[in-house]
């Protein structure tokens, strides 16, 4: 287990060191390749990641088969599509690597024994389900009905390692705007900035 995730449960104040010990056990690694699946729509939501390295994109396709991105999870983040893990469905969106990554997973049955074990671990599920209420919130404030040059500017002030991590067509799926609009308001953007 990498040092990386056992930081992680020790900064959060939730575990014990010999709860964190123990949990670790249960996360197994997997390196993905990009482009490879975490989770993919059409098969039953069967793990927890924790991103020990690398970064993922969530997606829904759209009936032309169009991805239209719902967020971004980068090191030390959990990653899943919680509602379909904890009722065992089939998600609405997959989740892809966008970076080589290595993640470590916990499946069903491993949760929901270390749930019944360490008790505690309700706390860190309640930090990261307000983690990802919160990123959504931030989304939907920051980037529903605004222009290109404003969305582009938002991600550059409070999300810069979107701007440095992800693909313009990934970003600009993910802003809700085509290819062309975000590479004329990156345009805008640092042309304003030289003058």
């Amino acid at each position: 287990m990498t040092d990386v995730f056992e930081n992680y449960l020790s900064s959060t104040g939730s575990l014990l060191a010999e709860e964190i010990s123990f949990s670790a056990k249960f996360f197994k690694p997997i390196h993905l390749k990009k482009g490879d699946f975490f989770i993919h729509e059409d098969e039953t939501c069967r793990h927890i990641g924790f991103i020990a390295s690398g970064a993922v994109k969530a997606y829904a396709t759209d009936k032309d088969g169009k991805e239209n991105i719902t967020c971004f999870k980068f090191e030390n983040e959990f990653v899943t599509s919680f509602q379909e893990f904890v009722t065992q469905e089939k998600p609405r969106r997959s989740i892809r690597a966008i970076e080589d990554s290595i993640i470590y997973r916990i499946n069903y049955p491993d949760y929901q024994h270390l749930l019944g074990q360490v008790t505690a671990w309700n706390g860190v599920i309640k930090l990261v389900m307000e983690q990802e209420y919160n990123q959504k919130e931030r989304y939907l404030l920051n980037y529903n009905n605004r222009s290109a040059v404003d969305k582009y500017s938002q991600v550059l002030s409070d999300e810069p390692i979107l701007a440095r991590r992800i693909t313009t067509q990934d970003l600009a799926s993910y802003l809700g705007i085509t290819q062309r609009s975000l590479t004329r308001a990156k345009g805008q953007i640092h042309k304003s900035n030289i003058l």
